[in-house]
């Protein structure tokens, strides 16, 4: 009923080596903006939260990523997803009445447990997401606008790329992550191959 990402050694290095190519590769200097630069923009939250949920994602490193075929399953599915040991936790728009139980559980959980909502495709997706409680966004795919929208008030989206020039774009348009997705086309050898050559270091 769920999925899991989970950061290994071999995993990490090959991320960071990806982040230092993206980093060479773009003058924007930080992801975040300054609490003024959004405080007019709706749903905008501050550096202060954005850098909380980027070091959560760096200490912790696996999420739990729930899809449920029934709105019954999904808080069961998730509670033993928590119970379990998960400090992150994903629910999938995919999943029936998903910003419901997204918003049940970040009441329940609240600075205990990261809750974020994927499968997000449009900034209307975002909007109700960030409305239910979601800490993070996670998209499938790179998506610039709803990547942007993000970006201008301080909301970590974390895209789903498969190529080399997705991972760049994704972070020049202000993703501070990404995700090899799916995960299960390549694996370590795709990275190591990738940014070794497609991206190599300098």
């Amino acid at each position: 009923l769920t999925q899991v990402y989970q950061f290994t050694r071999r995993n990490k290095m090959a991320l960071r080596l990806a982040a230092r190519s993206a980093i060479r590769a773009t003058a924007i200097p930080s992801r975040a903006l300054s609490t003024a630069a959004v405080s007019d923009l709706d749903r905008a939250k501050s550096v202060e939260n954005f850098e909380a949920v980027l070091n959560k994602f760096a200490e912790i490193r696996a999420c739990a990523v729930l899809r449920t075929a029934t709105s019954e399953a999904c808080p069961k599915a998730m509670q033993a997803a928590i119970d379990g040991g998960f400090k992150i936790a994903e629910f999938t728009l995919t999943t029936p009445d998903c910003l419901t139980h997204l918003s049940d559980f970040r009441a329940k959980y609240d600075g205990d447990v990261m809750v974020g909502c994927g499968t997000i495709l449009t900034t209307e997706d975002a909007e109700n997401a960030i409305d239910a409680g979601s800490e993070f966004i996670i998209t499938p795919v790179m998506l610039p606008d709803v990547i942007e929208w993000c970006a201008a008030r301080n909301i970590v989206c974390v895209p789903g790329c498969q190529t080399p020039t997705e991972l760049v774009m994704a972070y020049r348009h202000g993703a501070p992550l990404q995700k090899l997705f799916p995960g299960v086309a390549g694996g370590p050898m795709w990275v190591k191959a990738q940014f070794g050559s497609a991206l190599p270091q300098h």
